[in-house]
């Protein structure tokens, strides 16, 4: 197979498991790394997982907020994964510059591909770009939505991600490029960790379980198994017909925080002390978001419409969900256990 992959941001959780299937599937990867001094962990544990063909994986250095190597990384490369972002990276508070750096990287990911004549570039996207504007009950969330940047209770990551996708749109749109694009925008991503290196959706069962939630809310969200999000990424690459769309990465059904909870204590009982056992009132929520940050985001977990439709994937792709919803949520329990954060 002559057609080679690169990935960005090689050690992190998704980009690991993306790396994992494209070399079972017997391509070439190159990954990048802020610093090649994760190349022996990132090697570690893809032996440590028996992938096989690691001799067709290769390392280099270049960092998404500089522009140095990015054409080498990019040089002889027919296919890009940009996963990694530049900020926001596992929990890592964002900052008011989140915007701008996460823009700055993507584009400077399209324009290093359009010169190395890349062929197509596959982004992982957010679904808060798409679906966190969609307050109406009746309308199913598809890829032709987007949301309103300026939605009050939106995170400064995901107004981050929205604003490089439309920017990565828009770029590629007003130069005429011939660079094939493609998003993955993913839900709450979450599953098992091939090592200790997860994604900031973990928040989400570690708060639960840490001490940090007194009452769990009782709102629903989509999630999403990093194996599928992975998939669908390697799907999008090999799908001409792929070629200038989004696809949706989420699970059949949305899930609530109380069924998590439910879900933890029924098959991790030793966990069931840690867990809190009464649910915060809506209008708490409510009341709050007029004075703080994390109830406003929570707000709006309330209001939007969580039916999310994830048939492009399926019909166009050929995708079926290799992960539940309680698969993944144990999956993710258990990541968190071996990496010591609950």
């Amino acid at each position: 197979m002559t057609e080679k992959v690169l990935v960005t941001g090689g050690n992190g959780f998704l980009a690991l498991h993306i790396i994992k299937q494209l070399l079972e599937a017997n391509y070439s990867v190159r990954a990048t790394l802020r610093s090649l001094n994760k190349k022996e962990e990132v090697l570690q544990t893809l032996k440590f997982h028996e992938v096989p063909n690691l001799d067709r994986l290769s390392f280099v250095q270049a960092d998404l907020t500089r522009d140095d190597n990015w054409s080498t990384a990019m040089a002889g490369i027919t296919y890009v994964m940009s996963v990694a972002a530049p900020v926001f990276v596992n929990g890592e508070t964002a900052t008011k510059d989140v915007a701008r750096a996460a823009t700055d990287g993507t584009l400077r990911i399209l324009k290093a591909a359009v010169t190395s004549n890349v062929k197509r570039v596959i982004m992982t996207a957010n679904l808060g770009a798409v679906g966190f504007s969609n307050k109406n009950q009746q309308h199913t969330t598809t890829e032709a939505d987007w949301t309103d940047p300026n939605e009050s209770g939106l995170s400064l990551y995901e107004k981050s991600k929205l604003i490089a996708e439309k920017s990565a749109w828009n770029y590629l749109k007003k130069t005429n490029s011939t660079l094939e694009f493609v998003t993955v925008n993913a839900g709450a991503m979450l599953g098992g960790a091939l090592d200790d290196h997860v994604s900031g959706s973990f928040g989400i069962v570690r708060n639960l379980i840490n001490g940090t939630v007194k009452r769990i809310p009782n709102i629903k969200m989509n999630i999403v198994d990093v194996r599928d999000v992975a998939d669908i990424h390697i799907r999008a690459m090999q799908t001409s017909a792929a070629a200038g769309k989004r696809f949706l990465a989420v699970g059949d059904k949305p899930i609530s925080m109380p069924e998590i909870a439910a879900l933890i204590k029924t098959h991790r009982p030793k966990l069931v002390a840690k867990i809190p056992t009464r649910t915060l009132p809506n209008w708490i929520i409510r009341i709050g978001s007029h004075f703080n940050q994390q109830a406003k985001e929570g707000r709006l977990f309330l209001e939007v419409n969580h039916n999310v439709s994830n048939q492009r994937a399926k019909t166009l792709l050929g995708w079926q969900p290799i992960g539940s919803n309680q698969e993944t949520i144990l999956n993710t329990v258990d990541s968190l256990i071996r990496a010591n954060q609950i």
